[in-house]
């Protein structure tokens, strides 16, 4: 089928959808029916001028990751999604079950690392579980359950992350990659919502567009008890479970953020083992 019955079938559900219907408030005197474009670019993180170019037919090879987006975005059933794919002329991606429950010897097997701060999370960021170091590194905050929020929304981090710039575009970097991903598009764009209605540090960077995995880089902490920690972090695919990721951190040998480090485990025995 023809972009132009593409962009007439966008526009005709944008119509169909009220902002409350995705988790968007209402404005009083609002004079349009259904979603603005601005919205629905926004639910489905791309560029305005990208979804008004689809709109409007002038962009013709629209990704299955975009489709996808588009199709949480605009809030379609099943049969409405498979139509979507079928005028881009793609079939439909299926929708993974998403685990987010982590295997006993998973948590066995952060609990023995005793000298390294070790967590499992998911593709939103949710801290799924987390060994008792990772819990003393963490313990400023109110809780360790999500690091975007923790970023952006807990005034700790505002302390906590000595390189804010490079924290908070990480976290925003990540959650952009993960909207892409079926299986949890959904979890993102609810958890992006909350982020965009609270914070406008999250707004300017979500327009940014910039989009990134964890891997491996070195990041600076200010912790209450032992002061800056400078730690390098590797992160590894959980492969029994899609989307989940093993993070460990480590301090270089030697050195000051080391010394710092075993400190930081004398407090550990005081903090359980992390069942978020």
């Amino acid at each position: 089928m023809s972009s132009t019955e593409l962009g007439s079938f966008l526009k005709a559900r944008r119509g169909h959808v009220q902002p409350t219907d995705v988790g968007l408030s209402a404005q009083p005197g609002r004079r349009v029916s259904g979603l603005r474009r601005e919205e629905v670019a926004m639910l489905a993180g791309v560029s305005v001028d990208y979804y008004t170019r689809l709109e409007q037919g002038r962009e013709r090879n629209p990704s299955p990751a975009v489709l996808g987006a588009l199709a949480g975005a605009l809030d379609l059933d099943a049969d409405l999604r498979e139509h979507l794919f079928r005028l881009a002329g793609l079939a439909p991606t299926p929708r993974a079950p998403v685990q987010d429950t982590v295997d006993d010897s998973l948590h066995r097997l952060l609990a023995s690392w005793s000298h390294t701060p070790a967590l499992i999370i998911n593709r939103q960021l949710d801290v799924l579980a987390y060994n008792g170091l990772a819990g003393a590194l963490y313990n400023g905050f109110e809780r360790i359950d999500n690091i975007a929020r923790m970023t952006f929304l807990d005034p700790f981090g505002r302390r906590f992350f000595t390189d804010r710039e490079r924290a908070t575009t990480s976290c925003v970097a990540n959650l952009r990659l993960a909207l892409g991903h079926a299986g949890s598009a959904d979890d993102v764009r609810a958890l992006v919502l909350e982020m965009h209605s609270a914070s406008e540090e999250f707004r300017d960077l979500w327009s940014r567009h910039d989009v990134r995995g964890k891997t491996h880089e070195v990041k600076a902490f200010r912790h209450p008890d032992v002061g800056e920690l400078l730690l390098e972090y590797n992160a590894f695919d959980v492969r029994s479970v899609p989307g989940h990721q093993l993070i460990v951190y480590q301090a270089p040998a030697a050195s000051a953020s080391a010394d710092k480090l075993q400190l930081l485990g004398s407090l550990a025995a005081t903090v359980d083992l992390g069942h978020p």
